[in-house]
């Protein structure tokens, strides 16, 4: 498995509060890896760390395979592109002039590719328009064209919706899909937004108490979250055998609890069970989210 990012039990101490312990993380290269997790979690202190903004206390972590102790790790940040809680742009300059001042800033030789990144991200068309007067998803599709600048491998978007109206939302899931397929960008997203977050992740790292507690993919995470119907019952046996005569998918849980999988109407399930004299004590229909998934993963507590 090729890591374009890993933790090897990165821990930042701040005098006695521990921001993050122990923490390991792996991303694969080409994933859209969200990360997830309340506040005070640890989130932004991991990608700071990992963006060279402050050193760990303990631990290591690797881009691209070179440690963050070897001298290259300076080269290798230049592969990577980078929006940390707000986009930094000029507000009195248009579009055009942020990215030339990023260009210059970045040491590119010319300006090729400004026009290119400005229709990327769909603001070719405003002219002289100051960024002051952009949208709030304009600005935040300015800062990523800006983070794109020096066309990077890994990009890291913390908030990136953040206070979006719905169409704002949609254009960066669409452009967040159209820089990982058609640019092959690896991205980590740190995001509150669950839902949209479920949309085009293709993996997620749970962090609580400045560490991961779970990484899992979105297909491991989509079969989780699957369609169930919970029935609770007397003779486990005896239901598994009209499941199994039935090709009905199923799972025993427990000594009393069998899970029926997939889009299964709950009335007609009952009532075919019924002919065949097995009778539920329970039924309970669930539809596990994203939300709920990692509410229950943490053990409660108000999700940001």
């Amino acid at each position: 498995m090729e890591y374009i990012l890993e933790t090897n039990n990165l821990e930042k101490r701040y005098k006695d509060f521990k921001a993050i312990s122990n923490l390991n993380i792996h991303i694969k290269k080409g994933a859209i890896y969200g990360l997830i997790g309340k506040n005070g979690a640890g989130k932004t202190t991991l990608i700071r760390l990992i963006c060279g903004l402050q050193k760990p206390t303990n631990g290591t972590y690797s881009i691209c395979g070179v440690k963050n102790t070897d001298k290259k790790i300076l080269k290798v940040r230049e592969r990577m592109g980078a929006i940390i809680e707000t986009p930094s742009i000029y507000a009195n300059m248009s579009a055009r002039d942020n990215l030339l001042e990023q260009f210059k800033l970045v040491g590119l030789p010319s300006n090729d590719g400004i026009d290119e990144l400005l229709e990327l991200v769909a603001l070719e068309n405003t002219g002289n328009k100051k960024a002051k007067n952009f949208s709030l998803g304009m600005k935040q599709r300015l800062g990523i064209a800006i983070a794109l600048s020096n066309n990077p491998d890994l990009l890291i978007l913390d908030e990136p919706i953040n206070g979006l109206d719905p169409e704002g939302i949609i254009e960066i899931r669409e452009l967040i899909l159209k820089l990982n397929k058609k640019k092959k960008i690896t991205i980590l997203i740190s995001s509150h937004y669950l839902d949209e977050l479920s949309k085009i992740a293709t993996d997620y790292g749970f962090v609580d108490n400045g560490q991961i507690v779970k990484e899992i993919s979105s297909e491991e995470l989509n079969k989780k979250m699957e369609h169930k119907i919970e029935l609770k019952v007397k003779d486990i046996k005896e239901f598994s055998k009209y499941f199994e005569k039935n090709n009905i998918t199923y799972e025993v849980f427990d000594n009393n609890t069998i899970n029926v999988y997939g889009k299964n109407n709950l009335s007609k399930l009952i009532n075919d069970l019924s002919k065949n004299n097995l009778v539920a004590d329970e039924v309970h229909e669930k539809e596990e989210t994203l939300e709920n998934y990692y509410m229950n993963l943490i053990g409660g507590g108000k999700n940001d």
